[in-house]
């Protein structure tokens, strides 16, 4: 199975008065989900499930790339590990499943997956961390095929 971890890009700060799952993206932020998006467009299966937080920097994260995607309640901001994975339906989902979301959800999950002690993998924003799933000699195993960022992109 792939498994696709996609951090939302740079938001706006938290301040008063709005709620978390309003925060939108700044200027920086949407291009650093276009220059992704572009990135992961030519990669992805065109059977790739998209599974998306209800935050709409997320929403906005995702929407440069111009897939349908599912809005889950269960991504959401504080959402824990074992979430992303009943999500995904790890490791047995047919489908790729590309999960765009958030710290410290995504660097705890890809920390679990490739059993990395201390509990969590720095995810820098608008970063995809792409996994994928193998078995070897009767060991589960989980590899990474590719980790990108939008600063190290043209």
């Amino acid at each position: 199975m792939e498994l696709i971890f996609w951090r939302h890009a740079e938001a706006e700060d938290e301040r008063e008065g709005l709620p978390d799952l309003d925060r939108a993206l700044t200027p920086r932020g949407l291009k650093q989900a276009a220059k992704v998006a572009a990135w992961l467009e030519p990669q992805l299966p065109e059977d790739t499930r998209i599974l998306c937080s209800p935050a709409l920097r997320c929403e906005q994260t995702v929407a440069p790339l111009g897939r349908k995607y599912e809005v889950r309640e269960d991504l959401a901001p504080g959402a824990i590990a074992a979430a992303l994975l009943d999500a995904a339906q790890w490791p047995v989902s047919k489908q790729p499943v590309l999960i765009v979301g958030h710290q410290p959800t995504i660097g705890e999950t890809v920390a679990q997956l490739l059993r990395i002690e201390g509990g969590s993998v720095a995810v820098r924003k608008s970063a995809v961390w792409w996994l994928r799933s193998r078995e070897r000699d009767g060991d589960e195993q989980t590899v990474v095929w590719a980790v990108q960022s939008p600063e190290t992109l043209p």
